[in-house]
């Protein structure tokens, strides 16, 4: 019922491994400074790898369903908006990959929501990503059946999202109407938070309505102009549509009216006034009773609005006061004291921090802004701009605690050093793993970054106390370490001590490795936490199990070299001693 331990030579893994590894590490130490030369060059090479890589709050999470938000011009009646609801939601429910629609228009009666009647809204449920339509892969014309669905976690075989949002706006491009895209739950998150609903807006605060109205058309016509903007939108502030009434005093009390019965004659004949509701099982349905438009769609209907006294007599609306229409603010925005205006913009698949900082360019060269008047960014730049200023103070404190914690564990600031050498090696990876799967520098990114330096320092324990290990063996079998036996000592403390190392990688691996598959609602957040730690963990082990042996070596020797230096030899002295007289000098 027994059986044996397996030695490490042995084993079935660690064995092959390490009689694969045992001559890379010799040839590590015969040249290490070319080693530690090429690890320096890698981590150079990969710093402009990192900059050109996009940036993002966090990436888009596929909830299922598209909120689509088109805008009109201010003024537009409630007839035409539902005609407009109607035909793009028809035009939306073409596509196959779309399950159902359901839109909406009008204003709430009530101050939670603003939303003026200009702005429509449109929920797009879609079906499973099983049944969209397919798209062409690397992988089309060679796989067979039994390997797609594999291959599918890699690269899907349909239409992305991205594709499918873009065929959708050239469909329902409409003259006077600007659409914009988004999710249910994030949209809402981003109004909620920001009150802009596209993921990247500006907001441009002034005194004066119609000179912020002139800045913001002057925004949306340079704003469209550069690459990666689907449409943009600045909200007409100032060209709401009124009717003003300008009322007669003396006419009224003339009649013996007072100005609230006269405003209620007329806003009962021009808006209604709910006299009833009716009552069928559950459902209410409100009476409104109101003229009919063509006693009211012009100045000279509303003029023969008839307004009655208390002697039940009718009097002209045209004699009791002055009717005219005006233009003035649509809605009006405060924001820290001063009136703001909003300009929304739609982006395709440009990341939004890339985009930020070429449109600020444009704007700080072309846009001329008054005294007074001032535009900041917002939207999901403006959480990303609070992230990136938190991650200034996070990261380095985690850096700091590391090496601190690391240091009280060695107690020698030479090894923390190498140990922290990890940091940079991860790093490697972790950007080339992110710019290979088309990944943004987003909030999930850095969190996974974070977690790997957690772990790339636990790599660098095990490697630097295994070597510290052999080292001190070494030296209490040899009284004087030789060169030759410097190296013996730190190849059997590298390779023939592999198995806890590899377990530590492996087990990272195989954790990890399998989220990269992963699909469904959230699996896009997950795969950039992923990412960074795959990709880091594989370069951090490779060099550290080629470049720790080589630094470690050098520093060794340099120690071993200064000990040799102070150690005390012994000096022969010679004592010239007199010979008798004819003796031979040279005997």
């Amino acid at each position: 019922m027994g059986g044996r331990i397996r030695s490490q030579e042995d084993h079935p893994i660690t064995g092959p491994l390490m009689r694969w590894y045992e001559p890379v590490v010799c040839w590590t130490l015969r040249w290490k400074m070319q080693v530690i030369a090429g690890a320096l060059v890698l981590i150079l090479v990969t710093i402009p790898m990192f900059w050109r890589l996009g940036t993002e709050f966090m990436p888009a999470m596929d909830e299922g369903s598209i909120l689509y938000m088109p805008s009109t011009m201010p003024g537009i009646s409630i007839a035409e908006s539902q005609r407009l609801l109607q035909l793009t939601d028809r035009i939306v429910m073409s596509f196959p990959e779309v399950d159902h629609v359901l839109g909406k228009t009008g204003r709430a009666d009530t101050a939670t929501d603003p939303a003026p009647l200009s702005m429509l809204e449109t929920v797009i449920v879609l079906k499973p990503q099983a049944e969209w339509r397919d798209a062409h892969t690397w992988y089309s014309n060679w796989a067979p059946g039994w390997l797609l669905p594999a291959l599918r976690h890699i690269t899907p075989d349909h239409i992305s999202e991205q594709d499918l949002v873009a065929r959708m706006n050239e469909a329902v491009k409409i003259p006077g109407l600007s659409n914009s895209w988004t999710m249910p739950i994030r949209g809402r998150i981003d109004m909620l938070s920001t009150g802009i609903r596209t993921p990247v807006g500006l907001k441009i605060q002034g005194a004066d309505l119609e000179k912020i109205q002139e800045i913001g058309q002057q925004t949306e016509k340079l704003l469209s102009a550069i690459p990666g903007t689907r449409n943009v939108f600045a909200e007409r502030v100032g060209e709401g549509f009124f009717l003003d009434v300008t009322w007669d005093r003396q006419a009224l009390a003339r009649y013996g009216l007072s100005i609230d019965d006269a405003q209620n004659a007329l806003s009962t004949a021009v808006g209604g006034e709910n006299i009833s509701t009716i009552v069928k099982g559950q459902e209410r349905y409100p009476v409104n009773v109101r003229y009919l438009r063509d006693f009211r769609s012009d100045l000279e209907s509303l003029n023969k609005v008839l307004v009655s006294t208390n002697g039940d007599k009718q009097i002209p609306l045209s004699e009791l006061a002055t009717i005219r229409t005006l233009t003035g603010p649509a809605m009006i925005r405060n924001e820290d004291g001063l009136l703001t205006e909003y300009v929304f913009v739609d982006l395709g698949d440009r990341p939004v921090g890339d985009f930020v900082d070429q449109a600020q360019r444009e704007l700080q060269n072309k846009l001329k802004l008054p005294a007074g008047y001032s535009f900041f960014w917002s939207g999901q730049y403006e959480s990303a701009q609070r992230v990136r200023q938190r991650l200034m103070i996070v990261v380095p404190v985690t850096i700091a605690l590391i090496f601190f914690l690391i240091y009280c564990s060695t107690q020698s600031v030479v090894k923390t050093l190498i140990v922290t050498l990890a940091v940079p090696f991860s790093a490697v990876g972790a950007v080339w793993m992110v710019s290979a799967l088309g990944y943004n520098m987003s909030f999930a990114v850095w969190l996974g970054v974070l977690a790997l330096l957690g772990i790339d320092a636990e790599t660098g324990v095990f490697m630097l106390l295994y070597l510290d290990l052999a080292y001190e063996e070494a030296r209490r079998d040899h009284v004087r370490l030789t060169k030759a036996q410097l190296y013996e000592a730190i190849v059997d403390g590298a390779a023939k001590r592999l198995r806890p190392k590899f377990m530590t990688f492996a087990t990272m691996s195989i954790g990890l490795i399998p989220i990269l598959w992963s699909t469904g609602t959230g699996s896009e957040i997950m795969k950039r936490i992923a990412a960074p730690m795959i990709g880091g963990i594989c370069t951090s082990v490779i060099l550290e199990l080629l470049v720790y042996p080589a630094i470690y070596a050098v520093w060794r020797e340099r120690s071993l070299d200064h000990e040799r230096s102070h150690d005390p030899i012994l000096v022969s002295t010679r004592i010239d001693v007199p010979q008798p007289v004819g003796t031979d000098a040279t005997r």
